[in-house]
């Protein structure tokens, strides 16, 4: 008897099929699972987003609150590094007051946090005010050869003022024009520091040697003779840590590291030493509970600093300072993202910001 094979080939072909649909839905099933998780995660990602947002201008916000509270103390008419703002243990006055026990670390703002860093920009000089001797103190300082010094120093000058004719050394659209690819000579105060690497002569590791060049060596090129053809210089800081392009042009004597006090007429380094031994107290360290800051500019006195010279620098020095930049780090669970202010105090409670952006 022949029996016949024919059912049960269509029961194979019927088995295939049906593997082949359940193949199918399986893998439709799992790029719509897929396609649901990073949909769920994008709005996640939205959501985190907006709240992070919140929380960085709450943090400057924050800012605000402990900037004006530090300057209703009377008893403590001056910026310093050993004050709750700058992340110090606080002045006597702030122990009383209700800045008391304040952190500025992981201050928790509804579901997250924020960390607060808040510097003073009066600790540098402002690059927008220097003068041509300033400058060439500056670089004189980060150890430029002499032959640049006074490139960069006239085209800085040229580069802030307005002016159809460039100084000896210096530039203006003649030069920058001729560059590629070409742009125009500012001739106008700086928005960001950055912009001295458009200036001639300025190269990257004279604007941030740490960045862009070996800072290692404290004392390299510091007599100006200068190295061999191919040879970059080693500057142990630069124009970054002496100069910034928003503050009130005077540099805070309490805050100013011994570089940039320096740049004040009249202050060698035996002198910049020595204001920051004065201020920092027994133990010589800035920012302690032992710190005795400079109340006013004439106490500059109790540093060894003749009065003629405190009355030829007083214009460039002030003990209050007035431009803050904050950075603040926002926390919402695993999410984290960072944000910049500048902060404009005019006295007491009244506290601008002048910008806030994304990092």
């Amino acid at each position: 008897m022949k029996l016949s094979s024919r059912p049960n080939f269509r029961a194979g072909i019927a088995l295939v099929v049906v593997m082949v649909a359940i193949f199918v839905l399986a893998s439709m099933a799992a790029i719509f699972s897929y396609s649901m998780k990073v949909e769920t995660k994008l709005a996640a990602n939205g959501n985190a987003d907006e709240q992070l947002l919140w929380l960085g201008r709450s943090g400057v916000e924050y800012a605000r609150w402990i900037l004006a509270q530090e300057a209703s103390i009377a008893s403590e008419p001056y910026d310093s590094l050993n004050q709750i703002w700058a992340g110090g243990p606080g002045g006597p006055g702030e122990t009383n007051s209700v800045l008391a026990n304040i952190s500025l670390n992981n201050y928790p703002v509804g579901n997250g946090t924020v960390s607060l860093k808040i510097i003073d920009l009066e600790r540098f000089a402002n690059i927008n005010t220097a003068t041509a001797p300033e400058l060439q103190q500056a670089l004189t300082l980060m150890g430029a050869d002499a032959d640049s010094i006074s490139v960069v120093s006239d085209s800085i000058l040229d580069w802030v003022q307005p002016g159809d004719s460039p100084r000896i050394a210096g530039a203006k659209n003649d030069y920058y024009q001729g560059l590629n690819p070409p742009y125009y000579c500012k001739e106008a105060p700086m928005d960001d520091l950055s912009e001295l690497m458009l200036v001639k002569g300025v190269t990257p590791a004279m604007y941030d040697p740490e960045t862009f060049g070996n800072a290692s060596s404290p004392f390299h090129h510091q007599l100006g003779f200068g190295g061999t053809p191919d040879e970059q210089p080693d500057y142990p800081f630069g124009l970054k840590d002496l100069f910034t392009a928003i503050s009130s042009g005077r540099i805070n004597i309490n805050t100013a590291d011994t570089n940039v006090l320096q740049l004040i007429p009249g202050v060698d380094g035996a002198a910049a030493a020595a204001i920051v031994q004065q201020r920092a107290g027994p133990d010589g360290v800035d920012g302690t509970e032992d710190d005795t800051p400079f109340q006013n500019i004439n106490q500059l006195t109790t540093a060894g600093v003749s009065p003629q010279v405190i009355q030829q620098a007083a214009r460039y020095c002030t003990v209050r300072s007035s431009t803050f930049e904050v950075q603040v780090t926002a926390r919402l669970g695993d999410y984290t993202r960072e944000y910049d202010a500048i902060l404009f105090r005019n006295s007491g409670t009244d506290i601008q910001i002048l910008s806030f952006y994304w990092k």
